[in-house]
């Protein structure tokens, strides 16, 4: 169960690349602390109970985080309009 926290760690790594590149800066350091996350957690050698509730936990968090950010905080463009 630790390498898959570890690839989900890699791919939130390849979404806060995209994010950045996509001038979402805001996003692309909140990607990077999952990835921090993540990644640390998948060297924590938990039990694979503890990492179920750990992901269970995140979803939700992540959801309600995400769901907020893009409704309320997120400006929409098309290219580089600002």
């Amino acid at each position: 169960m630790d390498k898959v926290f570890k690839m989900i760690g890699f791919w939130t790594a390849m979404f806060a690349i995209l994010f950045y590149i996509g001038d979402m800066v805001t996003m692309s350091l909140f990607f990077v602390a999952q990835t921090g996350l993540f990644v640390l957690l998948g060297y924590m050698k938990l039990t694979e109970r503890m990492y179920m509730y750990v992901f269970a936990a995140y979803l939700i968090l992540f959801f309600i985080g995400f769901t907020y950010y893009t409704t309320f905080l997120l400006e929409p463009s098309f290219g580089n309009q600002h």
